[in-house]
Order: C-alpha cells, then sequence, then structure tokens
C-alpha cells in the first residue's frame, strides 16, 4: 500500500504554501484572488495540486464511479425544485431542461481517503476563507453533499443552475476530452432579487452575458454561484469529467433542503428533517 500523503504534499506546496500564514507568496494568491471575484465572481488558482496529490484524489473518484448517483428526474429548472404551477409556462420556475450528469456523495469518502482530509484540513478552510474576504467559514453540514464529485460522463450535461451556498469551491480532477465547458452569468440576482426577467433571457437563448471558463486538470476554482447562473455543457469527448466539488458557509448548521439533496443525490439523512439555516430567502 501506498504511503498516505500529508495534506501539504496534497498541493503543490512550492506554488502555494497556504499553510504558512505570513508567506509573500500566500499573501499574493490571496490578493489575485480577491481581485478576481470582485471583478466577475470567479476566480482560478491554476495547478494547485501536486502531480501525486492530484492522482490520489483521482483515484479516490474513480474507485466510486460505479456508486454515482443518477437523478431519475432527467429535466430540472435553475433552482433544482417542482416549479411553480402558479406561475406561466414560460416562467423560469416553470422551464425544465435537461439534466443527466451524476454525483459521488460526501458519505462514500471515509476519513482516511486523501478527499475528505483535504476538505477538513484547518489551513485550507483558513486559506479558503481569506481568498473570499470571510473573517471565518464553516463546514457545510450536510452529510451527502458538503464534498462531493460531479460526473460527466461522455453525452452528459449539467443544466443551468442557482447554488445554495453563496460560494462553491471545486477542483477539476480530469477534464473531458471536448465539451464539459464551464459557463457561468455573473451577478444574474442577488439576495433580494430573484431577476426572473434577467434569467429567462439566458433561458431563451440569449448569450450575450455568458461567460465560459477553461479549466484542467489540477485547478481549484473559485465560484460565487449563490447569485450567478451557470452550467457545464455536454461533454462531446470519450472520456469522464470529474470534479471535486467542496462546500462551505459563513455560518455553522448550513444544509440542504430535503427535496433538492433527494433530488440530486438520491439519499437523505435525519438531518434534512430538521429545521435548516439558511443566508437568505431565495428560492434556492
Amino acid at each position: 500500500m501506498s504511503q498516505k500523503l500529508a495534506c501539504s504534499e496534497i498541493i503543490d506546496h512550492a506554488r502555494y504554501p497556504i499553510d504558512e500564514a505570513d508567506h509573500p507568496q500566500r499573501r499574493e494568491v490571496i490578493e489575485r484572488v480577491r481581485a478576481e471575484l470582485e471583478h466577475d465572481g470567479c476566480a482560478v488558482i491554476r495547478n494547485f495540486f501536486s502531480a501525486p496529490g492530484l492522482r490520489a484524489l483521482l483515484a479516490e473518484a474513480s474507485e466510486r464511479k460505479p456508486q454515482t448517483y443518477y437523478s431519475e428526474r432527467k429535466q430540472c429548472n435553475v433552482y433544482l425544485n417542482d416549479g411553480d404551477p402558479g406561475f406561466p409556462r414560460d416562467h423560469p420556475l416553470n422551464v425544465f431542461i435537461p439534466r443527466t450528469n451524476g454525483f459521488i456523495t460526501a458519505d462514500l469518502f471515509g476519513e482516511e481517503t486523501a478527499s475528505h482530509r483535504l476538505y477538513y484540513w484547518e489551513p485550507l478552510k483558513q486559506f479558503l476563507a481569506e481568498c473570499l474576504g470571510k473573517d471565518e467559514l464553516f463546514i457545510y453540514e450536510d452529510p451527502v453533499s458538503n464534498m462531493i464529485v460531479n460526473v460527466g460522463k461522455p453525452g452528459q450535461q449539467f443544466n443551468w443552475h442557482f447554488d445554495t451556498n453563496e460560494f462553491t469551491i471545486t477542483m477539476l480532477l480530469q477534464a473531458a476530452d471536448s465539451g464539459g465547458h464551464f459557463e457561468y452569468v455573473p451577478d444574474l440576482r442577488s439576495a433580494t432579487d430573484e431577476c426572473y426577467d434577467e434569467v429567462k433571457q439566458v433561458l431563451d437563448g440569449d448569450r450575450s452575458r455568458v461567460k465560459r471558463l477553461e479549466l484542467n486538470a489540477g485547478d481549484l476554482q473559485f465560484f460565487l454561484g449563490r447569485f450567478s447562473l451557470h452550467q457545464v455543457t455536454a461533454n462531446s469527448g470519450d472520456t469522464d469529467r470529474l470534479l471535486l466539488i467542496m462546500s462551505f458557509s459563513e455560518k455553522p448548521g448550513m444544509i440542504g433542503s430535503m427535496a433538492r439533496v433527494k433530488n440530486l443525490y438520491g439519499k437523505v439523512t435525519d438531518a434534512h428533517a430538521d429545521n435548516r439555516v439558511r443566508a437568505d430567502n431565495l428560492v434556492d
């Protein structure tokens, strides 16, 4: 059995000494990420992982691919809910578009895995908080979806949607040979306004505000997906697209809604039946 990598060895520590609070390279990366997030809610740290670290993360995800959950519902609206019959059929709440990607859920990654250990590594959480300009981040308490792998097999896609959390941290483990592009529309809604008219324009094919981000295996991405509509286009190649997603929150105790978690991941726990802490009153 190969020796378990330390968390500092999973990342490219020479380039990104994130566990050294006063290191000038660390400060430089934080300032750059903040500037990019301020610009349009998206930032990327290229080649964040070491070669052995990326291999370990990819191997764990690949081993668990047979347990990927694919929702029985093949079409979803951008809020990943059941819609609302009180609105017109062409309202964004009632426009359903294909979603065929799958997810490897957090509960399948034991405490010994590199993915789990990295997610709970305090220096990473502190670094991410500083990049996001937050005083503190908390582990997203959802036991099913706090650290997942998005699986996009050839032909599969993840339709336009908003995230439950204000921000999401993603790490591309394996890119598609072609297709599988991340696209987003920055700041399409706010914490107090759903901006349904603007959402409908995108769903009707208006790409004037759509941005496309090129990602490579090993890249770490920050994305403010609570307010920015986004999608992953169809994988048109022969290789699975595997994306590790780590979710954090500004408040302790945040958890996904029972309906959303059941729809996306095929399972819920007792925790999902409890009252949940939410950051705002948006649809989801």
